[in-house]
């Protein structure tokens, strides 16, 4: 009895000392993501800061998260388009939404497809599908191809198409469809539901985590593709609002280039919001697709691991 009372004692006394080490552990660790976080979104509000900043406060003092005068300068000069950069902030919206949903349901298919063993061609659609990743026919023949065989020239569906499809999402999705067991499927068929049932009824809810992820990775692929309409749109009322930004910027950058001295450069800032300018255009441009995080959050880190790393 004196032996096992001396040794839950000694048991008793050890978890003490771990409870006490991983508590310890544990204040580390939050002070280290801590700091971690803090230089995440320290930049962020810099960004945001300076926005609100005047050009003679940046132009003296440079970028600062105290400036010495605030100023609305910048959206100012950003909404005075009005109507523009409703439409265009309209096309974006109309393109993530449709271009999303259009890619998740091809993405979806096919990496279904891929996925399963039993299917005698899975082998080769993988390799045609992972050809694409190492070889492609470049920007000619695509903008050739685009506009001259599927006239889609000045159109919304150049903005959705060329981007639709990503090799890299599809072999995520397909390790993330091959964690499913089998002989789910298999059990569902012998109660009669075919393959298109199955894969509605089945794998789908079952792959929500796979399918959030790349659902958001294809939500900020279309959100900041502003190439596709500076390639493809020729009437500047059809430009999403990534294209519109970056048309603005390149004449914002103008005024300072054509500058001839600083004197020159200063009195032009004074009117014109250059340097305030850029972070009111990240900020508009970031802003939105950030809202879209919380809803993907609780999916995004299993649905990355899983289809990362299985299988």
């Amino acid at each position: 009895m004196g032996i096992k009372k001396k040794k839950k004692e000694q048991e008793f006394v050890e978890d003490i000392k771990i409870n006490q080490i991983s508590k310890k552990t544990n204040i580390i660790l939050n002070i280290i993501l801590f700091f971690i976080a803090l230089a995440c979104v320290l930049p962020v509000l810099l960004v945001l800061i300076v926005s609100f900043s005047s050009e003679a406060s940046i132009f003296k003092n440079g970028y600062s998260f105290f400036p010495t005068e605030l100023s609305l300068a910048a959206y100012k000069y950003f909404f005075q388009l009005g109507d523009q950069i409703v439409k265009s902030y309209g096309i974006t919206f109309l393109v993530t939404g449709v271009g999303t949903i259009l890619s998740l349901i091809v993405t979806t298919m096919f990496s279904y497809v891929i996925s399963r063993t039993d299917y005698m061609f899975s082998k080769l659609f993988t390799f045609l599908m992972l050809f694409t990743m190492l070889f492609n026919g470049g920007l000619v023949p695509s903008y050739m191809v685009n506009t001259q065989l599927l006239h889609l020239g000045n159109s919304i569906w150049a903005l959705i198409l060329p981007v639709s499809i990503n090799a890299f999402y599809m072999i995520v999705l397909r390790t993330f469809f091959r964690g499913i067991p089998l002989e789910i499927i298999e059990a569902a068929k012998i109660d009669g539901s075919g393959e298109f049932k199955t894969f509605m009824k089945i794998v789908l809810p079952l792959s929500k985590p796979g399918i959030a992820t790349i659902g958001l990775f294809t939500m900020i692929t279309y959100w900041n593709d502003w190439f596709q309409g500076m390639l493809y749109m020729m009437d500047k009322n059809k430009y999403p609002i990534q294209t519109l930004l970056w048309s603005m910027q390149n004449s914002l950058e103008f005024l300072k280039q054509s500058s001839v001295n600083a004197l020159e450069y200063a009195e032009i800032a004074k009117d014109t919001p250059t340097d305030s300018g850029r972070m009111a255009l990240t900020v508009l441009v970031v802003f939105p697709i950030l809202l879209a995080y919380p809803f993907f959050q609780k999916y995004f880190v299993k649905g990355l691991t899983v289809g990362g790393v299985k299988g």
